[in-house]
């Protein structure tokens, strides 16, 4: 298939889809970046805590 008649295919494509898909409100969080990373490494240090630490493994001498 030529590229050109791809990319127009691709392109009607998508406007259908578009078209299609149900209209929504963008959901955007509204806190600052700097505030959802600070959240986010404290909710991963709380998982890394609360996590049950990994068994040691000891070699066996025969």
């Amino acid at each position: 298939m030529h590229p050109d008649i791809h990319l127009r295919l691709h392109a009607l494509r998508a406007s259908d889809l578009r078209d299609r898909a149900p209209r929504r409100p963008a959901v955007r969080d509204r806190r600052p970046l700097r505030t959802r990373l600070g959240w986010t490494l404290v909710e991963l240090g709380l998982r890394l805590v609360a996590a049950p630490p990994a068994p040691l493994r000891t070699a066996r001498i025969a």
